[in-house]
């Protein structure tokens, strides 16, 4: 049998990915194995072993894919890297509920994140993954608000490690509830409305802290990694 070429070799593992996003979402995780996931992408189960080793990096690839839930962009911002401004971390916010709402892969892939897997057994390692990912979600919110107090933004006495973590449980509630039951609100108009809010907040000045979103950042939404800082970063 002649070798696939790579782009062949391409197909076939977005092919196993879309059976397996499709399967997850219908059964679960611990309910779909990789013999169901070669049955439904029409492949052997070989070929899945050739791409994947086990359940576990499938799962993982396929969230890579669509981009687990606010880790993409996480760990660009570093030491090295100057912290959000408070205008993208509000932008990085509203982009993933933009996505959400509007990307069927980004929603299924959420939904299979928070409703379908059980991160014990084989899973288990990709809890350290989710956990890590908070932890980064949780270091960036800080790092901004540290970065806006030092802007006279923000009150010096602010609880910054509070506030990011207050943050947080804000957006990932929001999340939920809304891929529990998307006809209960829309999440663009309530996500963004409850993140303005509670910026608001933190500077306690009884004004807006923050301009209306520009066409240009409107423009972006849903083009670009969850939480990214735009290449060009604006004046405070």
């Amino acid at each position: 049998m002649a070798r696939k070429t790579k782009h062949e070799a391409l197909e076939t593992r977005e092919t196993i990915l879309d059976a397996a996003e499709t399967l997850f979402l219908q059964r679960g995780v611990s309910h779909t194995s990789l013999q169901d996931i070669a049955g439904v992408a029409a492949v052997t189960r070989g070929a899945i072993y050739w791409h994947f080793k086990d359940k576990a990096e499938l799962f993982d690839a396929m969230m890579d894919r669509a981009t687990m839930p606010l880790e993409e962009g996480m760990s660009l911002h570093a030491a090295a890297e100057p912290a959000l401004t408070l205008a993208a971390l509000r932008w990085g916010m509203v982009n993933v509920f933009y996505s959400t709402m509007h990307r069927e892969r980004t929603r299924r892939v959420f939904e299979i994140a928070m409703r379908k897997v059980e991160y014990t057994g084989e899973m288990q390692p990709l809890q350290e993954r989710k956990l890590a990912a908070h932890r980064d979600w949780r270091a960036q919110n800080r790092a901004a608000f540290e970065r806006a107090i030092a802007l006279g933004q923000l009150p010096p006495g602010l609880a910054c490690e509070s506030a990011a973590i207050a943050l947080v449980a804000l957006v990932d509630g929001l999340l939920h509830q809304w891929i529990m039951d998307p006809a209960s609100f829309d999440l663009m108009v309530v996500g963004q409305s409850a993140v303005e809010r509670f910026l608001d907040s933190l500077a306690n000045s009884g004004a807006p802290l923050l301009p209306p979103l520009t066409d240009q950042e409107r423009s972006r939404l849903g083009q670009e990694g969850f939480c990214q800082a735009p290449k060009a970063r604006p004046s405070p």
